[in-house]
């Protein structure tokens, strides 16, 4: 009897991204090589412009949920059917294939994995960083890779800490490296410099150090978020 495959469900946390949201619907729906996709997750947190009627639009489920990408991933894994979660930024595209990598890479027994990164620029700073995603080492992990995680596992980690406003992706990727082998998968996601062009890439970097700086001297997320919001947010 031929095995069944694991059921993969999409989370997408958004807020006011009408300009992004078709985007990575449509490079879903283009990029998937397999019949595993449970279900595509849009969780909203409260947006007021056409975000929702554009995910809406391309027949995939809406979820609201309070406000916070820790609280709404947290909404979207509860509301999750799949055997395994696959958070994704709304600015960040999934390589051809992406369901069917991350199915064979969990039947090597990795719980949890994500992929390399690229930025949509030529900018030679930003392809050091992305380079740096094919090490795999908790420092190089952050949002934008994406993450696919089984549900036992996403439980047993106590999913994402809402108490961060800011930093919810690297803080719970760093738990899931004490429990579990992590993998870094052969292909690459591409993810939107849009913050980069709105703050500049070098003072966004070095802001974003710092923030790792902090974090591991051991400031909390008060701490981290108003960093977060004196030097960095527009």
């Amino acid at each position: 009897m031929k095995e069944n495959k694991p059921q993969i469900s999409i989370i997408i946390p958004v807020l006011n991204e009408e300009d992004y949201i078709r985007k990575v619907l449509v490079a879903i729906q283009k990029n998937t090589t397999s019949k595993n996709i449970k279900e595509v997750l849009v969780i909203d947190g409260g947006s007021v412009d056409h975000t929702v009627k554009e995910a809406l639009d391309l027949g995939v489920q809406v979820v609201s949920a309070a406000k916070g990408r820790a609280k709404q991933m947290n909404k979207g894994a509860q509301m999750a059917t799949g055997d395994l979660l696959y958070f994704l930024h709304v600015d960040t595209l999934p390589p051809k294939g992406f369901d069917t990598h991350i199915l064979n890479t969990f039947s090597k027994g990795f719980e949890a994995g994500c992929f390399k990164l690229r930025f949509d620029s030529h900018n030679k700073f930003l392809r050091f960083f992305a380079w740096c995603t094919r090490i795999n080492h908790q420092i190089c992990r952050g949002g934008d890779q994406s993450l696919y995680i089984s549900k036992n596992l996403f439980q047993k980690a106590g999913g994402f800490n809402e108490a961060y406003t800011i930093y919810e992706d690297n803080e719970f990727i760093q738990r899931i490296y004490k429990l579990t082998r992590f993998a870094i998968m052969p292909s690459t996601v591409q993810t939107s410099v849009r913050r980069y062009e709105q703050r500049g890439v070098f003072t966004l970097q070095y802001h974003f150090g710092v923030v790792h700086v902090k974090h591991y001297l051991g400031a909390g997320p008060a701490d981290l978020y108003n960093y977060y919001k004196t030097h960095i947010s527009l």
